[in-house]
């Protein structure tokens, strides 16, 4: 039987609803603008009952606490504090994407400028740190808040180094597969592993499993990239909330289109080159990105199987470069519809889905197989499973 997480869910929601409160009625509009973010406004301030959210990343601080044995009650403003930095770069996200709405809502930055957007998400970054420290009201002592704040100051740092790494792929066509796992590693795995490590050692737990447990939310983060990036080629546009091969038609470079470059420099071609130098996006709705930055969830058919390596495929990390002058003037004579199902083709032919498939396994597999070693037997423990 699930276990039931609405008490985990009601308490992070408590806590969140607290800490983004204005000091003062002067303040109000800067704190409605990140009321409006997270769901709990319209526009003009007023509460809204929207959906809250899956809150995967502070869900998972809360049930690592609780399986090493601590109290997770207490963990609550760490779990909060996890919420608030992935929201934060989610808001940053929308201005460096240039994109126009989140979930079928208006971004912060289109409502109320760029400026107000890039303070609003400093803003909750500063509330997000201030809330490590409530960790004071619950007993911690402050050695373990000082560790708790380093972690997550490191893990802040993660998310921009990766992010740096995403936004410098942008119209190049010579990223190689090691490049893009040390670009998702910061930018999407490093939270998640923050979450179940912060989680482990405030439930009090020994060095060793906590190490092991920030190794199973960094499989789990990977895998979770993994997963996105098949579902935005992929995936039921009824279930993603994105166009059908979204990604294709923004032209993002996600491991099926990597390999299947590598696949095609192998072979001494260059029609998938050709054709991802093509694009005409100006359709708005292929911006709204329910991906995994923004809580997508993985779906059952992720169980795969097969032990390839996410960066050590030698073949996919060559420094073989691809030259600028590519025309692009054949796929160019082809409608949007037919460029993107000649693209579709390349990654069939490359058998891109597969071994994306089989990078996920195996970090799935990995996740799994740390978290059985830990032996630990509660209804947390095989929640995180």
């Amino acid at each position: 039987m699930a276990l039931d997480l609405s008490p985990y869910l009601d308490a992070i929601e408590a806590e969140l609803q607290e800490i983004v409160s204005p000091p003062a009625p002067v303040h109000a509009p800067l704190y409605d603008m990140m009321r409006y973010h997270l769901g709990w406004a319209n526009t003009d301030g007023d509460p809204i009952q929207g959906a809250r959210g899956k809150r995967l990343r502070p869900v998972l601080c809360l049930l690592a606490c609780e399986a090493v044995g601590g109290i997770w009650e207490r963990a609550v403003p760490a779990a909060a504090a996890i919420e608030l930095v992935h929201n934060f770069s989610l808001i940053h996200d929308d201005i460096e994407d240039n994109s126009p709405l989140r979930h079928h809502r208006t971004t912060i930055w289109k409502l109320w400028g760029l400026a107000q957007g890039i303070n609003t998400g400093d803003a909750m970054w500063t509330l997000a740190r201030l809330a490590v420290y409530r960790l004071r009201d619950y007993g911690y002592r402050e050695r373990t808040i000082v560790q708790v704040a380093q972690q997550f100051d490191e893990t802040c740092l993660a998310l921009c180094q990766g992010q740096h790494l995403d936004i410098s792929f942008e119209g190049r066509l010579d990223v190689t597969e090691k490049a893009y796992g040390e670009m998702i590693a910061g930018k999407t795995a490093a939270l998640i592993a923050a979450s179940t490590r912060l989680g482990a050692l405030l439930g009090d737990a020994d060095g060793a499993m906590v190490d092991a447990l920030g190794r199973f939310g960094r499989h789990l983060g990977l895998a979770f990239q993994l997963t996105d990036d098949l579902l935005g080629i992929w995936g039921d546009p009824a279930i993603t909330g994105k166009s059908a091969a979204s990604d294709l038609a923004t032209r993002k470079m996600t491991l099926p289109v990597i390999h299947a470059l590598a696949w095609e420099r192998q072979r001494g071609e260059s029609r998938l080159h050709e054709l991802y130098g093509t694009q005409d996006t100006d359709d708005a709705s292929l911006t709204d990105d329910a991906s995994l930055t923004d809580d997508a969830s993985l779906t059952d058919d992720a169980s795969l199987t097969d032990d390839a390596s996410l960066t050590d495929d030698a073949s996919l990390t060559g420094d073989a470069s691809l030259t600028d002058d590519a025309s692009p003037a054949a796929a160019g004579a082809l409608t949007d519809d037919a460029v993107l199902a000649e693209i579709l083709a390349r990654l069939d032919a490359a058998g891109s889905e597969d071994y994306v498939r089989q990078q996920a396994a195996t970090h799935q597999q990995a996740m799994l197989a740390t978290l059985n070693a830990l032996t630990l037997d509660s209804p947390a423990a095989r929640e995180l499973e």
